[in-house]
């Protein structure tokens, strides 16, 4: 990858977002530093699962075949279930095209390998963004400064970049939802193809990983935020008591200490993704309830429109306003799909619950598919015959 010392930018955040991010720019040329709050990349959160337009996503950043090595391919999109174990929709081989799964840390070992050790700081926390005519000035919490013809925020729903470009941006906004997020240990439970259970007022979901381990998750209607259970595990137990096979038996093989608790939140739409020359990506610019398993496919995204945008030489400010344009009305979309989805599937109404159930069962998998294209649709060139694989590539 060469840079063009002239042509600097600064990634906040190495999340994947992050990381997309800094590949795409450093095959554009860019020089690029990634900044960090975290004190050194290490493993975190669980699985989840990736769409077709994140897959050509990772092959326009050339890291296509390694996201593939590192996933393995989950029925869950086409297979749901009641808490009985009935089958309201059934994955078809023939007709229903797979998703992929991973661990997020498997991931982020994938992409961390496309970006050189030492552009990447650890323990870099940003506290303060300023712009003037010339580039953008970030201050860390160190007291450090870094300077560079471009800011990329993708530094999550809580981004300090936000904050500091966008001072009056609303914050984030609680969702009513609750979610466990668990993966099992390996080899402890038999693998699982995939599949959703649809309960009253929750959802109970898994994939497969590599490593013979399964990810799974329950999400539930919540009003109250900031619940603490002294067992969390137990709190899932209790809540899918008589729920099918194999949840108990994912449950009884994951670590209680490996379970994570969040609740949920998403932002309202921003009016923009751009101020300037700083940019905002993934949940920093549109975070989204997981319903449509979309967050992360909507941040791979924009790392590619992103780096397309500002391949060649040109005015800056005019490359964002680009990517702006072409991502704001199509992650609003996806953004707003996320949040309307639970108000009916998460509905703790009987009523409600008998006639969504009803209406899948009738519905099948033909209709999951019209619906997912609206998603799925995605192209970096808008040829999806194409390979786009490394087209960022300037070396």
């Amino acid at each position: 990858m060469k840079a063009d010392q002239g042509r600097s930018a600064i990634v906040a955040g190495a999340g994947i977002g992050g990381l997309a991010a800094a590949i795409g720019l450093l095959r554009g040329g860019w020089d690029v530093t990634v900044l960090e709050r975290a004190p050194e990349l290490r493993e975190a959160g669980a699985g989840w699962s990736f769409a077709p337009n994140a897959l050509r996503a990772a092959d326009a950043l050339g890291v296509g075949a390694e996201f593939r090595a590192c996933s393995v391919p989950t029925e869950a999109g086409a297979t749901m279930r009641r808490p009985d174990g009935a089958y309201l929709m059934r994955f078809r081989p023939d007709a229903d095209p797979p998703l992929l799964a991973n661990h997020r840390a498997e991931l982020q070992r994938v992409l961390a390998r496309h970006v050189p050790a030492e552009r990447i700081r650890t323990g870099a926390e940003v506290t303060g963004v300023r712009q003037d005519g010339d580039g953008v000035t970030v201050t860390c919490r160190d007291g450090g400064e870094v300077r560079a013809d471009l800011l990329v925020g993708a530094d999550g729903i809580h981004s300090a970049v936000r904050r500091g470009a966008w001072p009056d941006a609303p914050e984030p906004v609680y969702q009513r939802i609750l979610c466990w997020r668990g993966v099992t240990e390996p080899g402890a439970v038999r693998s699982v193809h995939g599949f959703q259970t649809w309960g009253r007022g929750a959802r109970f979901g898994a994939h497969p990983l590599n490593g013979e381990r399964v990810f799974w998750f329950l999400t539930v209607r919540q009003e109250e935020q900031g619940l603490r259970f002294d067992d969390d595990l137990g709190e899932v137990s209790a809540r899918t008591r008589g729920w099918h096979e194999p949840i108990p038996a994912l449950l009884a093989a994951t670590r209680p200490e490996a379970v994570l608790r969040h609740d949920i939140y998403d932002l309202d739409p921003l009016p923009s993704y751009v101020k300037g020359r700083v940019a905002l990506l993934g949940d920093a610019a549109h975070a989204m309830t997981p319903f449509l398993a979309q967050g992360a496919c909507q941040a791979l995204e924009d790392a590619v429109v992103l780096a397309a945008e500002t391949a060649g030489a040109g005015d800056v400010a005019q490359a964002l306003d680009r990517y702006d344009a072409a991502r704001r009305p199509r992650a609003r979309q996806v953004q707003r799909m996320a949040r309307t989805d639970p108000r009916l599937s998460l509905s703790t109404s009987p009523v409600t619950y008998r006639l969504m159930t009803a209406m899948t069962r009738l519905a099948s998998s033909g209709v999951a598919r019209r619906k997912s294209a609206r998603l799925w649709h995605w192209t970096p060139d808008g040829n999806e015959s194409g390979s786009s694989e490394g087209r960022f590539r300037s070396d």
